[in-house]
């Protein structure tokens, strides 16, 4: 039996001993991430800060050797426990490999580290012309491995896609410590197996991605946003359709819901009109000539559709402060209590109506304040609800509001997530919506490529 002296020991005699954290303070810090799971049971065993590949080797051969968890981390952003250290092992941290290796202006390619922000490639392909468009809500610090981890989203996939359809390759350092390339710089491949889907939202279940080679496209060459106001949540998901049924296809059409404005509006003041019951954020992008007619036929479209109101952006600072106001509702809500927990559901967007009204149904009877937004053009809602973890009462109800949120979203049809993940969080209820054969298969590809059950285990099942 390998002791934590032993390993720590072994650690640093492998790798450079500054990069090994082994105090219980260093450990406690990197056994949790943003997911309301209240208690740490168990603290990683040691914190490694990786510089390479080969780093990332070392550890694994490692671990692999003794069968020691590894978890990787990122940002910690994670919502869903999926980077928690609940048996112990060894916490990767990858905020040391950050670079972009490389952004390709021909073959429009980006090859990166996965510590790599969001948000700073979309800013280093922009200064070329190019664009990078997944964004997730919290962009500024989320980590492109994160990313690809948990196959996030965001707003803008009702016309762009996820993380998924911008991955053209990935190094996958394996549990043994063997490096796979799952693709090629190309944008089309139809050679073998497309590895790559299975690593991307494993949850670094089956491999630890080490670089990626990212697709990006040209740079739209100007954008508007449209806020639009209902007196109520059927009418705006109404006017979502009828959006969609005239063949306009808006980068974003997001939601916000009565609590979510005037929660954003009371801490972060944006000019938001808060007596209605829900407001849609659409955004427009293309060719400036095109813009204003594309803004023109939606916001003609919301009238005949009952908004109440209507405010679209003329200039960057108002476009700064709708998408502001609209990101910030997260932020706005974990003001009402000490903590606050955001949820990701998916239905078919003929069902979204129902979703919402469950869910507001589900909170009331639990006592729960709610404040929802999502992503309605793919039919996702986001509810984040703010809560004291040190009250067990309201945390029970919290737990058993999820369980039946989950159920909910089961019967219509949905799915539990579609960009945050499974984690340990969702583990229980994932039999609610993936088939028995389904989950026996994935177990199996799991044991193929991790036989030893150290890549993040008991995540996901």
């Amino acid at each position: 039996m390998l002791t934590n002296n032993k390993l720590i020991k072994e650690l640093k005699k492998n790798l450079t001993p500054d990069n090994v954290l082994a105090t219980p303070e260093e450990r406690y810090v990197y056994a949790q991430d943003a997911s309301n799971i209240r208690d740490i049971n168990r603290l990683p065993d040691a914190v490694v800060f990786v510089n390479n590949i080969e780093d990332i080797q070392k550890v694994l051969l490692t671990a692999n050797k003794h069968k020691i968890p590894v978890i990787c981390r990122g940002a910690g952003t994670n919502v869903v426990g999926a980077c928690r250290t609940d048996h112990g092992g060894i916490v990767l941290n990858f905020s040391r490999m950050n670079k972009i290796l490389e952004i390709n202006q021909e073959n429009m390619t980006a090859r990166v580290e996965p510590g790599v922000i969001v948000g700073d490639l979309q800013k280093e392909a922009d200064k070329l012309g190019l664009y990078y468009p997944p964004d997730p809500s919290n962009l500024a610090v989320s980590t492109i491995g994160g990313s690809i981890a948990q196959s996030s989203g965001g707003a803008r996939t009702f016309k762009y896609g996820s993380t998924k359809d911008y991955v053209l390759d990935l190094l996958v350092v394996m549990a043994n410590g063997e490096v796979l390339r799952t693709g090629s710089n190309t944008i089309k491949n139809a050679t073998g197996y497309n590895l790559g889907s299975l690593f991307i939202g494993s949850e670094g279940t089956l491999g630890i991605v080490a670089e990626a080679t990212l697709k990006l496209i040209p740079k739209p060459e100007c954008r508007k946003v449209i806020m639009a106001y209902f007196d109520t949540i059927d009418d705006a998901i109404k006017a979502v359709n009828g959006i969609i049924e005239q063949r306009i296809y808006p980068t974003t059409l997001d939601f916000m819901d009565k609590n979510a404005i005037q929660t954003v509006e009371k801490f972060y003041p944006s000019g938001l009109l808060c007596d209605k019951d829900a407001a849609l954020v659409i955004e427009v992008d293309g060719f400036a000539c095109a813009i204003d007619y594309q803004r023109d036929i939606v916001v003609s479209i919301l009238n005949k559709c009952g908004a109440s109101a209507i405010q679209y952006s003329n200039n960057e600072e108002e476009y700064e402060r709708i998408w502001t106001a609209r990101r910030s509702s997260m932020g706005a809500c974990a003001k009402l209590k000490p903590n606050v927990t955001t949820d990701d559901m998916i239905v078919p967007r003929s069902k979204l109506s129902e979703l919402v009204r469950g869910t507001r149904a589900i909170c009331e009877k639990y006592n729960l304040t709610v404040c929802m937004v999502g992503h309605v053009g793919d039919g996702s809602i986001h509810p984040q609800i703010p809560v004291d973890y040190r009250d067990e009462d309201e945390y029970n109800r919290l737990k058993k509001a999820k369980s039946e949120m989950y159920e909910l979203t089961a019967r219509l049809g949905g799915i539990l997530s579609g960009e945050h993940g499974i984690g340990s969080e969702k583990r229980p209820y994932i039999s609610k919506v993936v088939n028995s054969t389904a989950l026996d298969y994935m177990r199996k590809i799991k044991k193929t490529f991790d036989p030893n059950n150290i890549l993040n285990p008991y995540k996901i099942f």
